[in-house]
């Protein structure tokens, strides 16, 4: 089975991509940002539901909120690179379904009445839209650089409401010569996949 992109299109996504340690300092635009919204949407998630929300922190008043917040070098990164973008899962995305799921307008009902069904729910599918989102940015020519390590409290009171939890601090912008570590070992295929 041949895949459908070209050698090249697959390099771009996976081979050789890379998290960036650095960024040029070009400016990632609104446009480029909606075009990769525009690719993200479509991620498979469980009813159609699309918990994620992304808060961009451009002004050099939030991105000083937001570094205090950053463990160690993470915070050199995070004020390295042209945007940075706080991830976020919509806890009440639920209210949403009627419309995104109209076949089943009461599974809004059924299965997420209860706040930890809906926030277990919400975790799991903006980690889904997140995967998403790194495969865009990459798409559009850009690089990710996803981070966790950071006072997750803490950012939740600065910059989340009470219906959002923080999943991830995403570094968007053009890597810099030079700025990406050798590529880490991965597991072989026979060391996860098994066939019962």
């Amino acid at each position: 089975m041949s895949p459908s992109l070209d050698p090249a299109g697959l390099d771009l996504l996976f081979r050789e991509a890379r998290t960036p340690h650095a960024f040029t300092d070009e400016p990632v635009t609104d446009d480029q940002i909606r075009a990769v919204y525009d690719l993200v949407k479509f991620a498979p998630t469980s009813l159609n539901q699309q918990p994620l929300r992304m808060v961009l922190v451009r002004s050099p008043e939030a991105r000083a909120r937001l570094a205090r917040y950053m463990y160690d070098e993470n915070r050199d990164q995070l004020l390295g690179a042209p945007l940075n973008a706080l991830l976020l899962a919509d806890n009440e995305f639920h209210e949403q379904l009627p419309r995104l799921f109209p076949v089943f307008p009461q599974a809004k009902d059924l299965y997420y009445a209860e706040r930890p069904a809906r926030e277990e729910s919400a975790a799991f599918n903006a980690a889904l839209q997140m995967g998403y989102l790194i495969l865009a940015i990459r798409a559009v020519g850009l690089a990710a650089g996803p981070m966790t390590g950071f006072d997750f409290p803490g950012v939740a009171k600065e910059f989340a409401g009470p219906d959002h939890s923080v999943v991830a601090v995403m570094n968007i912008g053009r890597p810099a010569r030079n700025a990406s570590s050798p590529r880490l070992p991965r597991l072989d295929y026979d060391e996860v996949v098994t066939t019962v």
